[in-house]
């Protein structure tokens, strides 16, 4: 991709950005340097293109400048990994070239080699793969031009060859991108997701051969239209009640837009229902937004393809914001990933027949189970228990169940700049729950270095599904310069990036508004375990 995603023009809010993050960057106050997110030093790096499992291990290609820190030259970089956590970065796999950057796309195993690009003598089809992507030029008769082309590998995508007869798909716009490819067996075709961004639509086409493509379909506009629309996904996925079974499967189709996410910014955004091989029908039209993540930092999310069929579907994300990344500092270079994340739907047993299945994620982490101790434990009881200093270098997981009783706020203050819980912080995130407004939220305006962009230093909340709850399952994972917030089993999702201190490696419980003779606030089901 990309963008800022401006219907005015691409090319205006790149230089403004580039301006920005030329003019004045942050130095660094600290090693924020991921532990067990990918990141691809020193270039910038942002959107996942085209996850893919392959002969054991899964294939992360992405959008990357190898030349520098700040937007431009867009090209497909490549990292691999056999547990999602610890990556190898690989030489980049597709260079601009020509004039033509490589914006996002996906990649796919063409086992069937309907291409013809995988069974010449001496490749290996099992080791093939192919890429669709858009290509984004300036062409001299009408400014910028998206369209879909095809790159193949026969080595396992180490190496590229970019199709001859190029772009296989090409409407003459500027704003046409990102196309989402996966292979339909019951209708025995390739589909592809492609936006037209700047009128929130999805087109839907069909091919035998990855080569020639047919319009099915079209949707859209629908929820969110507070920016252009990128990064489709469409995918099925199980559907669970509330005990864990599976009761059927249901389809996705996920739509990232710029701006105009919940959060300002960018943000993701999900559809539910059905998919025949050439049409998708959203079950409940006019049910509102429903959004993938609350925070300020998951944007271009992607599905992994070709995951074994005992696995739960896996998508990625960007962690970062175009309101801001530019300016962001450097870890070196600039852009992460999130997470990968496992996704499934949950049927409520009092779910409305008016609202959509829920998207759950749950985060892959770098441990076996984490032990918990069952408590519940009091406020005070907790901060002697687990409080004082962050453990595992300020890379961990914490478990609770929140039980808020009578408070009127109850949660967690981390990477702190005091390590006793009476002490005030200069620098702390917090995440809590605010149960007068049934909200759980994390608040990073003190979270450390914040002053690059007045867009960051911001409280992002979200509903809570069930705010009547007497207990609220949350888990959070802490890296060197981002939180990801699990609540309520994995259905509200917040996931925010921090530039704290070095030394900032406090952490303590809390809970405040608690009436004369109210209810205490508890923690139960508590683990605070180092990631290694």
């Amino acid at each position: 991709m990309k963008k800022f995603g401006l219907a005015l023009g691409l090319v205006c809010s790149f230089a403004a950005l580039t301006a920005v993050a030329a003019k004045d960057k942050p130095k660094p106050a600290g090693d924020w340097r991921p532990r067990i997110h990918f990141y691809a030093g020193p270039a910038w790096n942002n959107d996942p293109n085209g996850p893919v499992y392959l002969n054991g291990q899964y294939n992360l290609f992405y959008q990357t400048n190898p030349y520098g820190d700040e937007w431009g030259h867009m090209s497909w970089g490549h990292a691999v990994s056999t547990d999602l956590v610890h990556w190898n970065k690989l030489p980049v796999a597709i260079l601009e070239a020509y004039g033509v950057s490589i914006f996002s796309g996906s990649t796919v195993e063409d086992t069937g080699n309907t291409s013809g690009f995988c069974g010449d003598a001496g490749s290996s089809a099992a080791a093939c793969l192919v890429a669709v992507y858009t290509g984004n030029s300036n062409v001299s008769s009408g400014g910028v031009r998206q369209n879909q082309n095809l790159a193949f590998s026969r080595d396992g995508g180490v190496t590229w060859t970019q199709y001859a007869k190029n772009p296989v798909l090409d409407l003459a716009l500027k704003d046409f991108r990102d196309p989402k490819v996966f292979w339909h067996e019951p209708s025995k075709s390739w589909v592809m997701v492609v936006a037209l961004s700047d009128i929130h639509t999805i087109q839907i086409y069909r091919s035998p051969d990855l080569k020639h493509w047919k319009f099915a379909s079209k949707f859209g506009p629908s929820g969110a239209t507070g920016g252009v629309w990128e990064c489709p996904d469409l995918m099925q996925l199980d559907v669970r009640d509330e005990k864990g079974n599976r009761t059927g499967s249901r389809w996705v189709l996920n739509v990232n837009l710029n701006p105009g996410g919940v959060a300002g910014g960018s943000g993701d955004q999900y559809f539910v229902g059905q998919f025949d091989g050439t049409r998708f029908v959203e079950d409940h039209p006019n049910s509102g937004k429903h959004w993938t993540d609350w925070g300020k930092d998951f944007y271009a999310s992607t599905s992994f393809s070709n995951v074994p069929a005992n696995e739960n579907r896996l998508w990625i994300a960007w962690m970062d914001n175009w309101q801001y990344s530019g300016a962001t500092p450097t870890l070196p270079g600039r852009g992460e990933m999130t997470l990968a994340r496992r996704l499934f739907l949950r049927q409520q047993e009092s779910q409305d027949n008016g609202e959509p299945l829920t998207l759950v994620q749950e985060p892959v982490l770098p441990r076996s189970e984490i032990t918990v101790s069952a408590g519940p434990f009091t406020v005070e009881d907790a901060n002697t228990k687990f409080g004082g200093k962050e453990p595992g270098d300020s890379v961990y997981v914490l478990r609770a169940t929140i039980e808020p009783g009578a408070a009127e706020e109850v949660g967690i203050r981390l990477r702190r700049s005091a390590f006793k819980p009476d002490e005030v912080a200069k620098e702390e995130t917090v995440i809590g729950i605010d149960r007068l407004r049934g909200q759980v939220f994390v608040d990073r305006k003190r979270s450390g270095l914040v002053s690059f962009s007045p867009d960051f230093p911001v409280r992002t909340v979200a509903p809570l599904k069930h705010p009547n709850a007497r207990a609220i399952p949350i888990e959070v994972v802490v890296d060197r310069n981002s939180v990801e917030v699990f609540a309520e089993d994995g259905e509200t999702v917040l996931t925010n990036l921090i530039f704290p201190s070095d030394t900032s490696q406090g952490l303590s419980f809390y809970a405040t508004g608690i009436s004369a003779g109210g209810e205490s606030a508890r923690f139960s089901n508590l683990g605070v375990v180092p990631l290694q």
